[in-house]
This record gives C-alpha cells, sequence and structure tokens, in this order.
C-alpha cells in the first residue's frame, strides 16, 4: 500500500511513496501527529537527481527491518529540498553545526517542536569498517529519547539558538568600495587552477557568478590576469567530460580537478548561469567557441527541459536502468555500429575514446586537445575535420536519443527558471537568434499567469497543471532580474512592470528594516524554528545577491530612490561577509562593482523599421557593456521610465544614442559611426587590435 506521499506532485516524494517507511510530506498532519503521540521527528530530505538518494533509498527505506525501526519509534516525513528549500537552509545549517559537514540525503532528527539534535547525511543500512550503519543510528537516537529526553532537549534548544543567530552576521556591515572588488580579484587568484582552469580541486564546480564577476573587473580595470582565469576555465569546461558534447549541457561538478567525470546529473540553474557566462564572455572576447557553447546549451534546454505551456523543468537525473552515467558513455564498439571503423577511428582519437575507456570500462566524450592540434595530427584540414566531426556527432546523438534517458523532474521551480529566462532573452539578441527571446517570454508570461496565488503573489513551484507553496524571496528576485533582462531585450513595459510589482513585494514582505537585507521567507510564512537569511552564494546566488542585483537595476531605470536605497543596505550589510569570503559573495561583488560604477542608464531613439536603426540596436547589445541599463525611446512608454526617457527623441532623423550617468547625460551621439566611437570609448581597449 502506498503512504502518505501517494497525493504530491513532486518526482522526488512519489519515487517514495510505495517505501514500507510510513513517510509524511511536511505538514499539519505529520506535525500534529508527533506532537500528539511525543514522537520525535525523522526527517529525510533530498532530490530527484540526487545518486545518493536513491543510494539509502534502496539500502535503508526499502529494507522492511529499517522501516519497520523508523515506523514504530518516529513519525517520518521526506522533504524534497527543491520544494521546500526553506526547510533545507534550516535543517542544513543545523546538521553542517552539528558534524561539521553536510550533502544529500539529509537525515535529521528533531523534538516534535521541530528542534533538531541529531544529524547525517548518507549512512549505510548496516555498520561498515568506515560508518555506522543506519539501524544503529536509529536504536541510539530512540534511545536517547527515550531514557535522556531532557538532555536532548537541551541539546536541542541550543542548536536552535545558534540557528537564530546566524542570521545576525549580516550586522557586522562595512563599506562599498574597491578593494572589495580587487581583494576578491586577488582572493580568487590564489585559489585559481591555473592547469585546468576553475577554483581548488576535487570536486569541481563551475562557479559562473565568480567567472562573472572577474570579467567585470577584466572590464573595469584592464586585468589580464582576471581575464585569464575566465577563459581558460570555460575552455577547459567546454572540453571536458562536464559537458555534454552530443546533446548539449552542463552536469552538476566533476569528481576530478580536470572536469573529465561529472556527477551526471544536469540540473537547470547550472545551465541558466553557465549560459549567461559563455554569453558575457562571447562578448567580451568574441571567442566563437563560446557562442555555439551557449548556443548549444539553450537548445538542450528548450529540446529536453521545456514544458509545452512555456516552462522550464528543473533536473535530469544521474542515472539511467539504475547506472550512473549509462545514458552519456560510449565504448568503442558502439561508436563503430553507429559511425563504421574509419569516422570511429578519427571520432575516437579526438574525444578520448579508447578500449580501456575512462570512466569504468566505458568513455566519456571530452577533448583533450584542440581541434587545430588533432587536425595536425591526423594530417587534416581543420574545416574539413570539423564538418566530419560534426556530422558524427549528430548521428551518434540520434543514437543515444534510443537509449532509454535518465529520470526527468519536470517539476516547474520559479526562481531557477528566473535564471533560465535571464540567461535566454541575453542570448536571443547577443546571438541574434529570436527564437531564444521568444522561449524566455513564453517562460515569463507561463509564471506570471500559472503561478500566482489569487491576491496575486508568486508560488514557488507547478507540475502537471498544479501549482503550490509560497514563493521565497529567490523566486521573485531571480524572476524580477529575468523579466528585466527580458525588457531590455525586447523592450516591453509589461515586463518591466511586472518585475516593478514583484520587488515592490519582496520590499513590502521580504525586508529586514532592522539589520538590512531580505529574509527568505515572507513576514506571513509558516512560522518554522527561524526565520533564515539567504546570504551566502551556493549553487545559485543567493536570494539577498538578487535582491541587490536587480533592485540596482531598477534604481537605474527608474530613478526611484526607495530601490537603490534597498540596494545599497543589503550590500552594505554583507560587506565584511565579501570582504572575507567572496567566493561566496560572488552574486552581491557583482552588484557592488555595478553600484560602484561608472554605471550608465542609455537611451536609443530609433526608427526600428529601418535597417540602420535594428544594426544599431544589435550592435549595442552585443557589446560587452555590464554596467549599464538599456532602454529604447517609445511612444508608449511605462510610467516607470518616464524621467529616464524624457526629451530623448531621435535627431536629424538618425539613430541617436543618450548615454547618461546618475540622470545625468552627455551630449546625444547621432548615427551609426558617431554611436560606434562613443561606445568604443566605454571598453577596455587593446583586446581586439
Amino acid at each position: 500500500m502506498p503512504n502518505h506521499l501517494a497525493k504530491e506532485t513532486s518526482p522526488y516524494l512519489l519515487q517514495h511513496k510505495n517505501n514500507p517507511v510510513d513517510w509524511y510530506p511536511w505538514g499539519k498532519e505529520a506535525l500534529a501527529l508527533s506532537k500528539r503521540e511525543k514522537k520525535p521527528i525523522f526527517l529525510s530530505i533530498g532530490y530527484s537527481a540526487c545518486h545518493w538518494c536513491h543510494v539509502m533509498e534502496h539500502e535503508s527505506f526499502e529494507d522492511e527491518s529499517i522501516a519497520k525501526a523508523l515506523n514504530e519509534k518516529f513519525v517520518c516525513i521526506k522533504v524534497d529540498r527543491e520544494e521546500r528549500p526553506d526547510l533545507d537552509q534550516i535543517y542544513m545549517n543545523a546538521t553542517q553545526r552539528m558534524t561539521g559537514g553536510g550533502g544529500w540525503p539529509m537525515s535529521v532528527f528533531l523534538t516534535p517542536d521541530l528542534k533538531p539534535f541529531y544529524a547525517g547525511t548518507y549512512w549505510p543500512p548496516r555498520a561498515t569498517p568506515s560508518h555506522a550503519g543506519f539501524d544503529q543510528v536509529i536504536e541510539s537516537v530512540a534511545a536517547a529519547w527515550q531514557n535522556k529526553r531532557e538532555a536532548v532537549k537541551d541539546a536541542a534548544d541550543e542548536i536552535t539558538r545558534v540557528l537564530a543567530n546566524d542570521g545576525g552576521q549580516m550586522l557586522a556591515g562595512g563599506s562599498l568600495s574597491q578593494e572589495l572588488l580587487t581583494g576578491a580579484v586577488e582572493r580568487l587568484g590564489r585559489n585559481f587552477d591555473s592547469a585546468y582552469g576553475g577554483f581548488g580541486g576535487a570536486p569541481k564546480f563551475p562557479a559562473p557568478m565568480s567567472l562573472q564577476l572577474l570579467l567585470r573587473q577584466w572590464h573595469r580595470g584592464r586585468d589580464a590576469t582576471a581575464l585569464n582565469m575566465v577563459c581558460v576555465t570555460l575552455d577547459r569546461m567546454a572540453a571536458g567530460g562536464i559537458y555534454d558534447h552530443l546533446g548539449g549541457g552542463f552536469a552538476r561538478y566533476t569528481v576530478d580537478a580536470q572536469w573529465l567525470v561529472p556527477h551526471f546529473e544536469k540540473m537547470l540553474y547550472d545551465n541558466g548561469l553557465l549560459v549567461a557566462t559563455y554569453i558575457e564572455a562571447y562578448q567580451a572576447t568574441r571567442n566563437e567557441n563560446y557562442a555555439r557553447i551557449a548556443q548549444e546549451t539553450v537548445d538542450y534546454v528548450l529540446r529536453d527541459m521545456t514544458d509545452p505551456l512555456g516552462g522550464f523543468y528543473s533536473t535530469e537525473d544521474a542515472d539511467s536502468e539504475g547506472v550512473e552515467g549509462k545514458f552519456y558513455t560510449w565504448t568503442p564498439q558502439q561508436i563503430r555500429e553507429v559511425l563504421g571503423e574509419e569516422a570511429a577511428a578519427t571520432f575516437g582519437q579526438v574525444y578520448d575514446v579508447t578500449q580501456q575507456g575512462n570512466f569504468e570500462h566505458t568513455n566519456i566524450l571530452n577533448l583533450p586537445k584542440s581541434l587545430v592540434e588533432q587536425a595536425k595530427t591526423l594530417g587534416r584540414e581543420p574545416e574539413e575535420l570539423k564538418r566530419e566531426l560534426r556530422d558524427s556527432r549528430a548521428k551518434l546523438f540520434a543514437a543515444r536519443e534510443k537509449r532509454v534517458h535518465p529520470h526527468k523532474d519536470d517539476k516547474v521551480i520559479v526562481a531557477w527558471n528566473g535564471l533560465m529566462i535571464d540567461a535566454m532573452a541575453r542570448a536571443g539578441v547577443v546571438l541574434r537568434e529570436p527564437k531564444y527571446l521568444e522561449a524566455a517570454e513564453k517562460a515569463a508570461d507561463f509564471l506570471l499567469t500559472h503561478l500566482r496565488s489569487e491576491e496575486g503573489r508568486l508560488l514557488h513551484t507547478w507540475r502537471r497543471g498544479q501549482a503550490k507553496l509560497p514563493a521565497y524571496l529567490d523566486d521573485y528576485t531571480c524572476l524580477a532580474n529575468g523579466l528585466v533582462s527580458i525588457y531590455e531585450a525586447n523592450f516591453s513595459s509589461r515586463h518591466l512592470d511586472e518585475a516593478i510589482k514583484l520587488m515592490d513585494i519582496v520590499l513590502d514582505k521580504f525586508g529586514d528594516s532592522e539589520a538590512g537585507g531580505f529574509f527568505f521567507t515572507a513576514d506571513d510564512h509558516e512560522k518554522l524554528i527561524v526565520r533564515s537569511k539567504e546570504i551566502f552564494d551556493n549553487a545559485v546566488p543567493s536570494g539577498n545577491a538578487m535582491a541587490a542585483t536587480v533592485l540596482a537595476r531598477l534604481a537605474k531605470l527608474t530613478g526611484d530612490s526607495k530601490y537603490h536605497e534597498a540596494s545599497r543596505q543589503t550590500m552594505l550589510a554583507a560587506a565584511s561577509l565579501m570582504r572575507r569570503a567572496p567566493s561566496a559573495t560572488s552574486q552581491t561583488l557583482i552588484a557592488v562593482d555595478f553600484e560602484l560604477g561608472p554605471t550608465f542608464e542609455m537611451v536609443l531613439a530609433a526608427d526600428f523599421q529601418e535597417p540602420s536603426g535594428r544594426e544599431v540596436l544589435a550592435d549595442l547589445q552585443a557589446r560587452y557593456l555590464p554596467n549599464k541599463v538599456l532602454a529604447v525611446a517609445s511612444a508608449t512608454p511605462s510610467t516607470a521610465l518616464v524621467d529616464l526617457l524624457r526629451g530623448k527623441e531621435m535627431l536629424g532623423g538618425a539613430p541617436t544614442l543618450y548615454i547618461c550617468e546618475g540622470f545625468t547625460c552627455q551630449a546625444p551621439a547621432q548615427g551609426p559611426e558617431e554611436i560606434d566611437h562613443v561606445l568604443d570609448g566605454l571598453i577596455p581597449q587593446g583586446l581586439f587590435d
């Protein structure tokens, strides 16, 4: 018989509905049962693409004796961390405090009043030489609750006090200065892997926000070292096994420092952030390979991760047919069957396919050498080799499509969609591909239509027609940021107005008037043991960092001081943290870079029915000018842009660009040549000489 998860919408929870563990979803029924029966709670948090979550389910949660012990001694609650990041934040913080580490599956034991007193991650079902068995953990925790209850409660109270104080770390304050940015580059440089790119050793994560920060510092100070860190990292990732060379898109991370062996799960947020990073790098360097990687990744999302109604799905699993990476790896024989002997030999030479393999006797496709180097080795013309490899990849992709695909988590999460909307809007204009911008618009309109309460508040997640759960800070801020990017791509006042509405809700419902910044949950959210603040970036930018970013953009577009003040106060509250841990606060540092300026308000007045108007706009959008906002003169502007657009009109019948700073404008630039000359003065010189 199914347990209490059978009526849930989360694919992760539904994966556990037939476990013998009597799982409940987090909610009134389970919490009341714990209080009524004075039973502690066993809280298990994971997500559908988590490999070790699957392992623990198979080993322990499908084990009848373990299930019996859990059911007798605890109220068992299963949570999808992607649905309830508020719970995940609180109890992951507790787990890290108690154990010195964290990860998923996360396993936390709570008192009936929801205070944590024991925690861990994965436990094997029975003891091993290096790990306690989960069966032992269950017995020990149950015995402690039975025999030492007051001591357990005292420990739970103490850790809860510590968690409550963690939000106060934003109180430290500080100042905003160029030194924050140069210090961040220096710290990142000390941790940079000059051989393979990225920061630190294995396991290695892409760190897209840090790369975007480094690009801005290159732009600001002509720092060739910062640009080199970006390019080496992007080049190595694009050549490594972390990138899907047949289907596009990036895996979550690699278990090695060389970007070769990924943990094969693909997450929407990683790909959104990396598309944005490759787009910015393409704008900065005009390296066509960066454009190709961005385009292939967006194409992957549109092909495999997009709902017919427009929203973007969350994740694809690492496993297929119960084997990690099976969908993505190849043997030489499999490649010969598709390509034939000669083409397979060439492909194997270029993509590191050998008989012994590079991953569990199979091969992860990667590019150990550049195409030019391989062409020289093979005695081939580079362009001819490129064409053959393109054809071979297409054939192998078609063959791979016939395999059993990894499980897809098809729920739609607003924050992650906001990151992808931002990336697609930017990709659409920079790559001059209208379908990408159209996909961003469709996704935004879907979210604004289908993930809203009757009161106009956002909802967090949607799956198969059902939207639910109040949205969190990062839902509002990431979506608002994506909407501003759509506005700067298509100049639809509707999208800008919606971004303003969302951020007004953030100011009203999430703000901390005492310490600055914003809470992760609204003031009318379900009451939990603490009301947490998300300050540090993890795999995604923190909600506070995104709030600072989008508020700064809105302040420049609208001239409204309340947005500027809220953005600045959020940055100031995190200043000491940025100084100590720049790699964990890179998105806030990006907002600081924008705040310190020079940051320009640009208005283009042109006839966009004419080729000259369209070309000037396309050139402006294609340039790497991170510290700007862009509007176009319009007969029916958003009321929020009245001050910015006042008096801005086309002069002499030619496209006219107004460049302002703090709403004080330079002389307008008239015509394509003069506009081009003025814009050239805003970027570092020498890169393209």
